[in-house]
C-alpha cells in the first residue's frame, strides 16, 4: 500500500506536469523518419551546425527562406482598410528579415512582424498560378510567436489569380482562395482553413469553413518555439492540417465544412404569409380534452399524435432556385499570389521557409534542410526538469502543493521502512537476566538460608501432609487438562531456561561445598542443614 501510494503521487505529479507542457492528443513524429540522422554535440550545437539555405526539388509554385537578407519580390501593401478613422486604416505596421531571438540557427533568417496594434500587408507573386486539376495542393511555413501572442493571427492568404490582382493595394477585402494558418483572439486558439467556393449559377464567392482540430493548440501559440503547418488538400476532395508534421484534422470537402458546398433541395417560400386568424402560441389546450377511463398516472403527460398532420401549405417550401450540386469541389479557382494581412497586439511573430508545391516529399525535403535545425537546436536548449518545474509553478501556484506532497510521501515511506522499531516480548515470564547466573554468597548468607530451611523442617507435619495434598490435586487436574501447544520459540526458550537453571543450580552447589570448606569449625547443624539443602536439590 505504501508503494501505491507513492507511485500515485509520483503519477499525479506527472499529470500536472503534463498538463502546463504537452499535448495529450498530439505527438512529436520523429524528425528522423524524413531526414539522415545527424550526430551533433549539444553543448555545441549552435557552434557545430553547418546549415545551408534549404533548396527546393522538384516542382514547386513558391518557395522563400529570407536567407538573403532582402525582401526581393515581396511587396509592401499601400491600402487602406475602409469604414475606419483615417489613423488606423494604413497599413504601416513594419517588417523586418532577422534571426530569431533564441534558438539561433547561424546564417537563417526569417520575416518578422514588428509592430503592436498595427495593421500589417505584405505579399508576393508565385513563381506560376497554382490551377486546381489532378494534383495535390501542398502548402507548408513556419511560424513562431517569440513573445507569446496576445490577440492577433499569423494565417497566409492566397490570392486569387484575377486580372485585376495589384499587390500595393492589398487589403482585406482583396479576393482570396485559401485562408490558412493560426489565429487568437482571448482564449480561443484557432487553425484555420477556410476555402472560397465561387457558386457555378450565381458567381458569388461563399467561405467554407474546416471543422476546427480535435486538440488542444494552446501549446503552438505560447511555448516560443518554431512550429510547422502544413495544409494538404488532394484531387479525391479530401484534406490534411499538419503540424511540426503531425496530422491535427482531416477529412472530406463535401462533408466536414460548415457551411456544406451543396445547398438544400427546398426552401421556405418567402411569399408564404401566416393567415390573419394566426394564434402565436405554439400549443392551445384543449377544452373539450377529458382523461381516459384507463388513464396511468404514471405513463407521460403528453404523447406525440402520430396521426396529427400539419395543415395544407403550412409552412410552404419551395424548390430552391439556386440548387446546385457539386460533387468536385476540389476544383477552385487558381490562384497567384501569397499575402498576409495581419493585426496583432503582439510583436517579433517570426516567418520562415514558405514553400507550395504538390508532392508532399518535396515538402518534407524542403522542412529537413530548414525547420528540422531550429528545432533540434531548441530541444537541445530545453531547460532541466527542476527549471520546467519551477516555470510551471509561477502561473499556478497551486504546483507548489503538488511538488512537496510529492517530495515528501518519499521521504515519508523511506523513514518508516529504514527506521529501527522496537520489538515486543513475548515471553517476558521466560526471560533470565545476567544477575540470575552464579549469585556469589557470602557466609552470612548461607547462614541465613540455613536456619530458614531449619525453620522449615520443624513445622507440623499435617502442613506438609496438606501441602503434598493440594499438590496432588493439582497435579491431577494438571493431567486431565488438554496440554498447550507450544510454538518452537517457545519450545527453544524454556530449553534455554532450563539449561541455566541448571548451570546455576550446580554453580551454587559448588559454592556451598567450598564456603563450608574455607570456614573450617561450626556448629555441626548447620553442616547437616547444608548437606541435607544438597542432597534435597
Amino acid at each position: 500500500m505504501r508503494f501505491q501510494a507513492f507511485w500515485l503521487c509520483l503519477g499525479l505529479l506527472f499529470i500536472s506536469i503534463n498538463a502546463e507542457f504537452m499535448d495529450d492528443d498530439v505527438e512529436m513524429e520523429d524528425l528522423e523518419e524524413n531526414s539522415e540522422e545527424t550526430d551533433v554535440n549539444e553543448g555545441e550545437l549552435s557552434s557545430e551546425i553547418k546549415y545551408k539555405t534549404p533548396q527546393p526539388i522538384g516542382e514547386v509554385y513558391f518557395a522563400e527562406t529570407f536567407d538573403s537578407g532582402r525582401l526581393a519580390g515581396w511587396v509592401l501593401s499601400k491600402a487602406k482598410k475602409d469604414d475606419m478613422d483615417e489613423e488606423i486604416s494604413i497599413y504601416d505596421g513594419r517588417w523586418e528579415i532577422e534571426e530569431l531571438k533564441e534558438n539561433q540557427v547561424p546564417g537563417d533568417r526569417g520575416l518578422v512582424l514588428k509592430s503592436r496594434a498595427k495593421h500589417h500587408a505584405i505579399s508576393a507573386v508565385l513563381a506560376k498560378p497554382f490551377i486546381f486539376a489532378d494534383k495535390p495542393l501542398i502548402v507548408q511555413y513556419e511560424v513562431n510567436f517569440q513573445d507569446g501572442i496576445d490577440c492577433g493571427g499569423a494565417y497566409i492568404k492566397l490570392l486569387a489569380d484575377t486580372d485585376d490582382l495589384i499587390l500595393e493595394n492589398f487589403y482585406d477585402r482583396t479576393s482570396y482562395i485559401i485562408m490558412f494558418g493560426p489565429d487568437k483572439c482571448g482564449e480561443d486558439y484557432k487553425l484555420h482553413f477556410i476555402f472560397r467556393h465561387k457558386h457555378p449559377k450565381t458567381g458569388v464567392f461563399e467561405e467554407k469553413h474546416a471543422k476546427p482540430p480535435d486538440v488542444d493548440l494552446k501549446k503552438f501559440f505560447t511555448d516560443r518555439k518554431t512550429h510547422l503547418y502544413t495544409l494538404v488538400m488532394n484531387p479525391d476532395d479530401t484534406f490534411e492540417v499538419l503540424v511540426d508534421q503531425t496530422v491535427v484534422n482531416k477529412g472530406s470537402l463535401l462533408e466536414d465544412v460548415v457551411p456544406p458546398i451543396n445547398p438544400p433541395k427546398e426552401i421556405e417560400d418567402p411569399s408564404d404569409k401566416k393567415p390573419e386568424e394566426w394564434d402565436e402560441r405554439a400549443k392551445i389546450p384543449d377544452p373539450s380534452a377529458v382523461k381516459p377511463e384507463d388513464w396511468d398516472e404514471s405513463e407521460p403527460a403528453q404523447i406525440e399524435d402520430s396521426s396529427a398532420v400539419k395543415p395544407a401549405g403550412c409552412p410552404r417550401k419551395i424548390p430552391n432556385p439556386d440548387y446546385f450540386e457539386d460533387d468536385h469541389p476540389f476544383l477552385l479557382t487558381s490562384f497567384s499570389a501569397l499575402g498576409l494581412e495581419l493585426w496583432s497586439m503582439t510583436s517579433d511573430i517570426y516567418f520562415d521557409n514558405f514553400i507550395i508545391c504538390s508532392e508532399k516529399e518535396v515538402a518534407d525535403h524542403w522542412a529537413a534542410d530548414g525547420w528540422r535545425w531550429k528545432i533540434m537546436i531548441a530541444n537541445a536548449n530545453e531547460p532541466g526538469v527542476l527549471k520546467q518545474l519551477v516555470a510551471a509553478a509561477e502561473g499556478h501556484p497551486w504546483l507548489w502543493l503538488i511538488y512537496l506532497i510529492t517530495a515528501g510521501v518519499p521521504i515519508a515511506l523511506i523513514t518508516s521502512f529504514c527506521w529501527p522499531r522496537k520489538v515486543k516480548k513475548k515471553y517476558k515470564d521466560t526471560e533470565y537476566k545476567k544477575t540470575d547466573i552464579c549469585i556469589p554468597q557470602t557466609k552470612g548468607i548461607l547462614e541465613q538460608e540455613g536456619k530458614e530451611e531449619k525453620a522449615a523442617l520443624e513445622k507440623p507435619m499435617d502442613l506438609e501432609e496438606e501441602k503434598k495434598q493440594s499438590d496432588g490435586e493439582m497435579l491431577e487436574k494438571e493431567e486431565e487438562s488438554e496440554p498447550e501447544e507450544k510454538s518452537e520459540e517457545e519450545i527453544e526458550i524454556i530449553e534455554g531456561q532450563e539449561e541455566r537453571n541448571k548451570s546455576n543450580k550446580s554453580g551454587s552447589e559448588d559454592e556451598m561445598k567450598e564456603a563450608d570448606e574455607s570456614t573450617g569449625s561450626g556448629d555441626g547443624p548447620m553442616k547437616s542443614v547444608r548437606k541435607r539443602r544438597v542432597r534435597k536439590d
